[in-house]
């Protein structure tokens, strides 16, 4: 199965700048080209289904709403790893976030999405006879197909009950020596208290997303001119993503939270249930129970969509967190409904750190103001 989904990966990723043809000047709207940010990030939000637009309140929110990084109260650190597609692609996550001020917070992101250790053939074969070398092993070479994002954010509280923020995202994409790319976008978001519910946005790539991509075409000098494969650059179209949120206490030990968010995407994805006049609409909700502030039991959906073939499929995810004084380790599983499953199970953990004492404290500020305690 493992080797299957690798070379469907592969397969995938290899379209992308192995395709069709195009002029070096083209600018080519796209619907995945920048799936590999979609997926998400931090065991916690996944748990819920990814339904953090308005909750996020941590170092992840550069990802998910960089507002919430206004709710932080001292520096904090984060790193998760996951297995996508039963192993064949490889996620990390790192990042960092600092208050620098009582109303101002900066982060740092770090993405990288792979697919290690893939077959480079094209030298086994002699393009005189179009059949493998004797000594085909000799000349096979092995390459990555990587993605990875750099996330420059800022967050500042407005007043007692707003908070904004923007991130500048950076995008290097490789295809071993074959072909490379840069691309860059920028996210805008804002979290709003509304008595007991807060409400956020985040416009994702308000700008739209541009990917440039350069091709090595040496070494694709064997290939027929007509299928050999050019520079061009890739546009994607932004998504707004739209959430609201609240926290209640269940007696003296539990604390709810349920969480609720709505993406509206122009990029032409039709495999969500909701399509009206191209905008796609794609529902998240999201839950968590907290006992004695230590231990987290967390469920969510976080994918609802249809094809022909297969009907209507949910997405469910469902996860568990640890409190250790500073430390939070995140635990989340999902991926197993409908045609996930075919491709395997994804596996998520995620550790966070809060550096405490008053020397590193954000100063303190009005209660009522996002992330006062």
């Amino acid at each position: 199965m493992r080797s299957t989904a690798r070379i469907l990966v592969a397969a995938a990723l290899g379209t992308a700048v192995l395709a069709a043809p195009a002029a070096r000047a083209q600018t080519e709207t796209v619907k995945y080209g920048a799936e590999f940010l979609a997926a998400g990030v931090g065991a916690r939000a996944l748990g819920m289904g990814g339904a953090y637009v308005s909750h996020a309140d941590d170092v992840t929110a550069a990802y998910w709403n960089v507002a919430g990084l206004d709710a932080i109260g001292t520096p904090e650190a984060a790193y998760m790893h996951a297995e996508r597609f039963d192993g064949a692609v490889s996620f990390d996550y790192a990042a960092a976030a600092f208050p620098l001020s009582e109303r101002s917070t900066v982060g740092i992101s770090l993405v990288r999405s792979a697919v290690d250790d893939i077959a480079n053939t094209l030298d086994a074969y002699d393009p005189a006879t179009g059949l493998p070398r004797p000594d085909a092993a000799n000349y096979i070479t092995y390459f990555s197909a990587a993605d990875n994002a750099l996330f420059l954010s800022y967050a500042r509280g407005v007043n007692d009950n707003l908070a904004v923020g923007a991130s500048a995202k950076i995008v290097r994409r490789g295809i071993g020596n074959f072909a490379n790319a840069w691309g860059y976008s920028l996210d805008v978001g804002a979290q709003y208290q509304l008595g007991r519910v807060r409400l956020g946005a985040n416009l994702q790539d308000v700008t739209g997303m541009l990917t440039s991509w350069s091709v090595d075409e040496a070494r694709f000098a064997a290939v027929d001119a007509a299928s050999r494969p050019v520079g061009l650059t890739e546009y994607v179209r932004p998504v707004a993503r739209l959430g609201a949120s609240t926290e209640m206490m269940l007696g003296a030990s539990f604390a709810l939270t349920a969480a609720a968010d709505l993406d509206l995407g122009f990029d032409g994805q039709r495999a969500n249930v909701i399509d009206v006049a191209g905008v796609s609409l794609r529902p998240r909700i999201g839950g968590e129970v907290l006992y004695r502030n230590r231990l987290a039991l967390r469920a969510g959906i976080s994918d609802v969509t249809t094809n022909a073939d297969y009907g209507t499929q949910i997405t469910p995810t469902v996860g568990a967190g640890l409190k250790l004084g500073a430390l939070d380790v995140d635990y989340s599983f999902g991926d197993f409904g409908g045609l996930s499953a075919e491709l395997g199970y994804s596996h998520r953990v995620s550790v966070g750190y809060r550096l405490g004492g008053t020397r590193f404290a954000r100063p303190s500020r009005a209660p009522g103001l996002p992330g006062a305690m």
